[in-house]
């Protein structure tokens, strides 16, 4: 048995989610080898969801390959129609390297100058304002000023 277990209302969104994908892994006349396996498990780590083509006319066969990718893979079984298996597992959490020097990047603001006359249409102009840049409200960029530290600070 798969480590997974679903619900069927689990199942049927996966079924849905799955309805729209192409198939990623392709079985052929060789059945299911270790590259096979690799390939699936690259792809469940990548996508989560995934949908298996198999080149056999063998039902059983699929069948068998279904549940031993399931349990190789430790994943749910999602659905078996026709030459194509869906599989699903739950897509590991990426791990974030914070970096403490890390700065504040650039980032595209949109001006937009509205004309004097009211029937026109505004100006509108985009900036690139960089981490130690500020915005004004006329639109000028202007930069930020070192902080200013307290006089006993400045002594110790």
């Amino acid at each position: 048995m798969p480590a997974i277990q679903l619900t069927p209302a689990q199942r049927k969104a996966h079924r849905a989610d799955a309805h729209h994908l192409d198939p990623i892994v392709m079985i052929g006349s060789d059945g299911l080898t270790d590259a096979v396996k690799r390939e699936a498990d690259a792809a469940l780590k990548a996508h989560g969801l995934i949908k298996i083509r198999v080149f056999s006319d063998d039902r059983l066969a699929r069948d068998a390959m279904l549940s031993e990718l399931a349990d190789a893979l430790d994943a749910a079984p999602i659905q078996h129609i026709g030459k194509l298996l869906v599989l699903w597992r739950p897509k590991p959490a990426k791990v974030r390297e914070e970096d403490e020097d890390r700065m504040a990047g650039p980032r595209d603001v949109k001006i937009l100058k509205y004309s004097k006359r009211g029937g026109q249409r505004p100006e509108v102009k985009m900036l690139r304002v960089l981490g130690n840049q500020r915005l004004t409200p006329g639109g000028i960029v202007k930069r930020a000023k070192p902080k200013q530290k307290s006089i006993k600070k400045r002594q110790d």
